[in-house]
């Protein structure tokens, strides 16, 4: 992501490796789930938090009070449907009219027909892998723990439950960061989610992963729904420690050739309310808290200790179908209540609109390498569809169901 040459902004520049054009990374809250090196255990393998209603494929117990009708604001929906939150995410995306063209996560299902493994780690001593597969709806953490052992592993590949084929594995180099990026400590994140012991991606400066041949994701203008699980204690001001939609070449293409989630402190481009960190929306040489900045609708939200709020987030952006000039940012805490919406409204500038999506998937790192962003990541999902707000709801309270425990 290029700095954009407007008078009032400052020059920010992080240097990782070979200096990467970056946010400068200020602000490193200590990881609230587990830093690097964190102890492995073995998987408890119980069934809390993993019967859903029949059909629902695991994760995910009921949640009451999701899926009612919504007002729904600019280019949003109102609908008298509702959708069952004891249902998974990407099945309920697809009974709203858009399945998941993209879904990741090394900790749970999210797709209730996907059978694969959910992720593969990598021995460092020799290269040997093992995929992960599920038990009672998560990942199998004792199957990583028993390959390890005591060695060093990282996670090779967070395979792609929605159909397409989308596995994500290290970020090529680009056009800030000229090397490749590194994978993630397999055992750097321990967490105990619906009664489960598995393990998140732990995503310092340098982590990142990709695939610039992505089938099936949404591309200029057209619709798109994009949803990310992060650790609210864990961000810096770097960039970018994103999820979603970017360019297919690694580089900076320009305003509106990416689509992603954000979250982190970074301020050079824009900024939401207070200090941050903010859900924000990186659509390239821009990370919007809105149409404008600062952004007072979006408020700062990160994990407060004393109280658990926010120990996970649930950080979503959308944009709505072509030629409507709408989108969407909703958060939510992912352990409680329902997600709010700090803005529905139009692009931040014609440089914006249309848009032109180019249609790669990214995770942890900016569209053209930036790589000094940090974040915990556990799940996301894709669509090429803008999402109902009765679907989202639903989709927040499976969430809840299963991190809230």
């Amino acid at each position: 992501m290029r700095k954009r040459s407007l008078s009032n902004e400052l020059l920010l520049v992080a240097i990782l490796g070979v200096g990467s054009l970056a946010c400068q990374a200020t602000t490193g809250a200590t990881d609230a789930s587990g830093g690097a090196g964190g102890s492995s255990r073995s998987d408890s393998g119980g069934s809390s938090g993993s019967g859903g209603s029949s059909g629902s494929g695991g994760a995910g117990g009921s949640a009451a009070g999701a899926g009612g009708d919504s007002a729904g604001g600019a280019g949003g929906t109102s609908s008298a449907k509702t959708f069952d939150p004891r249902k998974l995410p990407c099945d309920i995306y697809k009974e709203d009219g858009g399945p998941c063209v993209a879904a990741h996560s090394t900790v749970r299902l999210l797709l209730s027909t996907y059978s694969g493994p959910l992720y593969q780690v990598r021995k460092t001593s020799d290269s040997t892998t093992k995929d992960i597969g599920v038990k009672d709806g998560f990942a199998n953490a004792a199957d990583q723990d028993a390959f390890c052992g005591e060695e060093s592993c990282t996670i090779s590949i967070i395979y792609d439950q929605s159909g397409q084929g989308n596995d994500l594995t290290k970020a090529p180099a680009g056009e800030a960061k000229k090397t490749a990026d590194k994978e993630a400590d397999a055992r750097a994140l321990p967490a105990k989610i619906g009664g489960h012991d598995v393990y998140g991606e732990h995503n310092p400066p340098g982590v990142g992963y990709r695939n610039n041949a992505a089938k099936g994701t949404a591309s200029g203008d057209d619709a798109q729904t994009v949803y990310m699980i992060v650790d609210g204690g864990y961000y810096n001001a770097g960039c970018c420690f994103d999820y979603g939609n970017a360019e297919r070449n690694s580089k900076d293409n320009g305003e509106g050739t990416m689509e992603a989630v954000y979250f982190g402190t970074c301020t050079i481009w824009n900024k939401g309310d207070g200090d941050g960190p903010w859900i924000m929306g990186d659509l390239e040489n821009g990370l919007w808290a809105g149409d404008s900045s600062p952004y007072a609708g979006n408020k700062t939200v990160k994990y407060d200790k004393d109280t658990g709020k926010n120990k996970y987030i649930t950080g979503l952006v959308k944009g709505n179908k072509a030629g409507l000039n709408n989108w969407v940012i909703k958060v939510g805490d992912a352990q409680s209540g329902t997600l709010t919406k700090p803005f529905d409204g139009q692009r931040p500038s014609s440089r914006y609109n249309p848009m032109r999506k180019e249609g790669a998937i990214i995770l942890g790192t900016g569209g053209d390498n930036s790589s000094a962003g940090q974040g915990n990541f556990f799940e996301g999902i894709m669509t090429a569809h803008f999402s109902s707000d009765a679907a989202d709801d639903a989709v927040q309270a499976n969430i809840v169901s299963v991190y809230g425990q």
